[in-house]
């Protein structure tokens, strides 16, 4: 299990002093599987840091159709990053599907670490510009390629979280049903 400090200084060189005022900010939090971390119209005021367990990120249309957008394995940050910076309501649900173990800030008493700790700040950034290219990669991935290979993709990105989470989620996660899921399973497993 990764923690927070060793995380964060796998991101850029961070000073001692640095990282000791921006892990004084965190405190332990338990997520039981079926909570939220956030949900959708809530202003998010928390950033997160996953040190154990897996949180999907969703979003629910008008008729209550759930859209898996994300998967959140330990270590990361999680937290309604778009509401953050912003200020306006969350769209995006983080729910726990296994019990999680979190460390959570207040995002805003974090922010104001960045003035007297620049090394924090260059860190958030270089955070916030993985999340970047990973939200690129996604769909690009959603757009070109067919559901096979989303599917692979899929496998190769998160090989533990097959056997640990239902289909319906993956499938949802590969913009596709769960019927169709079993049948490109069905046909991988079978060449």
């Amino acid at each position: 299990m990764t923690d927070l400090i060793t995380f964060f200084k796998g991101l850029t060189p961070v000073s001692t002093e640095s990282l000791e005022k921006f892990s004084d900010l965190f405190r332990p939090k338990l997520l039981k599987k079926g909570d939220y971390f956030i949900t959708e119209g809530k202003v998010a005021t928390e950033i997160g840091f996953l040190e154990a367990g897996i949180i999907r990120a969703f979003y629910r249309n008008k008729e209550a159709v759930e859209y898996n957008k994300h998967f959140f394995i330990n270590p990361c940050f999680i937290g309604g990053y778009a509401s953050l910076i912003t200020g306006s309501p969350n769209q995006i649900i983080q729910q726990a599907l296994v019990d999680c173990n979190i460390q959570v800030a207040n995002f805003t008493e974090v922010q104001n670490l960045y003035e007297s700790c620049p090394d924090l700040e260059r860190g958030a950034r270089k955070l916030a510009e993985q999340f970047f290219v990973q939200k690129e990669q996604r769909e690009i991935e959603i757009v070109l390629l067919d559901a096979e290979k989303r599917y692979q993709l899929f496998q190769k990105d998160f090989p533990q979280l097959e056997q640990l989470i239902p289909q319906y989620h993956i499938a949802s996660y590969l913009g596709i049903t769960p019927t169709q899921l079993s049948r490109i399973r069905k046909k991988i497993s079978g060449k």
